[in-house]
């Protein structure tokens, strides 16, 4: 199917899967078909499985927007705590097309959820809640990750609410990315199983050729271990001094450590001037998603990380909180600065990306599809780079293997079906469409067109600084705004380190604390009260043990008190 053959079925309003082999357009279609829903004053919610896709199309995650976050599984308590959120049930009032990118790596699991919550907001029993549902990607791609090692999790399209759904396939077929036919065909030769000797021995060519010395490239790894270790090498080539930033943890501990596990933000961050890094996390203010990537440039005064995107934008990377919650009650939390080194990515991480060279290490390829990501980044095999491969890196999945024939075959059908229609009917159709989303058929001038509401935001410092100086405290600011008590009192650090004068007296400790707590900080030196870990750790011996967050309301009463001189 050509890119203007899905066009036309999505614009019809029928809810469809645009899939291909890597590089024949899938994003491209998603984003003319975004662009079109705008000129139609069409609301349609943009989302992908991961924050680096959600990029692509200036989206977000499903999790996120969909709010069911890091659930396994939905209670009716759940149903209704997602009904009393005005936002969210907004959200949903208003949507009329959900998109949802890369869907090869969410589970059937996730998909019913999905289903299920769409259904009850939009009080509607059709699948996904009548709205038009178009999922994109590739199945040959990275597979849905599921938290029992003993399990495979169903694919998406093996979920009941795909099967009720019963998407158009469109499934493209021309090729965009390898511009080298020989490349191209070896491909294909993957997906479809097919002369693995031929394939193998043309990468095996590849192993021995290496990058031009001083060859600034990409570098992609399939474990994390290997690109944790080449991060820290290069960073250790900087010559800047490093800043330690060591998380923050409180809860149980097994609902801690799948926190850290899924956060992918370090226990201990070490930044330098110079360093590339990418942020691993959602900004509820929007200057940044998970998988925005840039420099480092400077520290600020509370020593912040500044960096500078690739898009040129600057940003001050403040602590950011992960939760795990359930019928409402915290369980466990998690706070550190929300970047990670990026000099080296995953396979996972590289997901939609076109490079023009790459140096690939295949060789603990450890599940099917990795190795096709891989290696189809690239547009040329002049530009591949491989230090090594495995089995598993040709490897396919027998699931998306079979799958993937009856795909084809139904998207030749609504090729042919599409034909028979005719242009003037293709176009009633989609004005009917229209004209049922509640949209304008006459498209509308960009200039016209309403700003996105993201862009008239109050800055979410300025919303926590407005209640506080209506004397709210920070535990009612954190109720009042529904963030995480330490996220609000991060908002309270850096207001007090821009020496605005804000009263926290009520935080004031015991006389006898604020003498132990006066002569641990004068230990400190110049340091003062910037780091916790020392300051904890010398009130402890003084037989006084303190969590961090406690902590942290002392030095807000202290910093104020400084500013309110």
């Amino acid at each position: 199917m050509t890119q203007q053959e899905a066009l036309d079925i999505l614009k019809m309003g029928y809810s469809a899967y645009v899939t291909g082999e890597a590089g024949t357009g899938k994003t491209y279609v998603l984003n003319e078909y975004i662009s079109w829903l705008r000129a139609h004053d069409i609301d349609a919610a943009v989302t992908a499985s991961t924050g680096i896709a959600a990029t692509h199309l200036g989206g977000s995650t499903i999790h996120s927007w969909s709010g069911i976050g890091v659930r396994d599984f939905l209670t009716s308590f759940d149903l209704d705590s997602m009904e009393q959120k005005k936002n969210l049930w907004r959200r949903y009032e208003n949507v009329r097309v959900l998109i949802i990118d890369e869907i090869s790596m969410l589970s059937g699991d996730f998909m019913d959820m999905c289903d299920k919550v769409c259904r009850h907001m939009k009080r509607n029993n059709k699948p996904f809640g009548g709205v038009q549902t178009v999922f994109s990607g590739d199945f040959f791609q990275l597979p849905p990750i599921g938290r029992d090692a003993e399990r495979r999790p169903a694919y998406a399209f093996q979920s009941r609410s795909w099967g009720e759904l019963a998407p158009v396939t469109c499934y493209l077929t021309e090729q965009h990315r390898q511009s080298d036919a020989t490349f191209a065909s070896l491909l294909s030769a993957i997906r479809a199983r097919s002369d693995n000797e031929g394939v193998r021995k043309a990468l095996v060519e590849r192993e021995k050729i290496s990058p031009p010395k001083n060859y600034e490239l990409t570098r992609l790894f399939t474990h994390n271990v290997d690109v944790d270790a080449l991060n820290e090498e290069r960073l250790g080539r900087l010559k800047e001094k490093a800043q330690v930033f060591e998380m923050q943890a409180k809860g149980r501990k097994q609902y801690v450590e799948q926190l850290m596990r899924g956060c992918l933000a370090p226990e201990v961050l070490r930044l330098k001037k110079g360093a590339e890094v990418m942020f691993v996390k959602n900004d509820q203010a929007g200057s940044y998603v998970n998988g925005t990537q840039g420099i480092v440039v400077g520290f600020a005064p509370d020593k912040a990380p500044v960096v500078r995107t690739r898009a040129g934008r600057k940003i001050y990377a403040t602590p950011q909180s992960w939760r795990r919650e359930e019928d409402g009650k915290v369980l466990a939390e998690i706070t550190q600065i929300p970047l990670r080194l990026a000099w080296a990515i995953t396979v996972h991480k590289s997901q939609g990306m076109t490079l023009d060279a790459a140096e690939i290490d295949l060789g603990r390829s450890f599940v099917p599809g990795q190795g096709y990501v891989a290696l189809s980044r690239v547009r040329e095999l002049s530009g591949l780079y491989l230090r090594a491969f495995n089995e598993t890196a040709l490897a396919v999945d027998e699931r998306v293997a079979a799958c993937d024939r009856q795909f084809r075959e139904h998207s030749r059908g609504a090729s042919k079906r599409l034909t028979k229609i005719g242009k003037e009917e293709i176009k009633k159709r989609q004005d009917k469409f229209i004209v049922a989303c509640g949209g304008s058929v006459a498209p509308i001038p960009e200039t016209d067109r309403e700003k996105p509401k993201v862009k008239e935001r109050i800055p979410t410092k300025d919303q926590t600084r407005r209640l506080f100086e209506k004397n709210l405290t920070i535990k009612e600011a954190a109720s009042k705004r529904g963030l995480a008590l330490s996220t609000i009192i991060s908002h309270a650090e850096d207001l007090l380190k821009q020496g605005v004068e804000l009263d926290f007296s009520y935080l004031a400790p015991r006389k006898n604390i604020q003498t132990v707590l006066a002569k641990a900080i004068e230990k400190q030196g110049k340091q003062g009260f910037d780091y916790l870990s020392t300051i904890k750790i010398y009130l402890g011996k003084q037989g006084h043990n303190i969590s961090y967050d406690k902590l942290r309301e002392m030095r807000l009463y202290i910093w104020s008190q400084r500013n309110n001189k």
